[in-house]
């Protein structure tokens, strides 16, 4: 094979415009990621970057946006029970989701309506 393909350097999101407050109260203040430096070329674009764990979360700006209702992305959680405590105590719903052997998983959305998938393997 002529290429390897190493890893996923970041997941997009999309969001509307005048995103950023929510997406940082959601992705640094509620799941605890890192705000991180958008390059100044793209600062003008708006959105916002996280990251954890050496992975990127992109908050995007899009014209005319519809939230993503079946693709997501999916975090591994150590500790998915205290997730869902925190969840609750800021009043973001989540519904469990037993259909994976082996894992606890639930879904919830982001402010913006985007569907996410937290699960903890057991």
């Amino acid at each position: 094979m002529s290429f390897v393909i190493k890893k996923i350097d970041h997941v997009q999101l999309a969001a509307p415009k005048g995103c950023e407050p929510k997406a940082r109260d959601y992705f640094g203040e509620i799941l605890g990621f890192q705000e991180i430096e958008k390059p100044e070329e793209l600062k003008k674009r708006g959105g916002v970057w996280f990251e954890f764990a050496g992975f990127q979360i992109h908050i995007g700006v899009e014209e005319n946006f519809t939230p993503a209702k079946k693709a997501h992305p999916a975090f591994e959680v150590q500790n998915l029970d205290g997730l869902k405590i925190k969840l609750i105590e800021k009043k973001v719903s989540y519904t469990e989701d037993n259909n994976l052997p082996g894992a606890k998983r639930i879904h919830t959305k982001d402010p913006f309506g985007n569907r996410l998938e937290f699960l903890e393997w057991e």
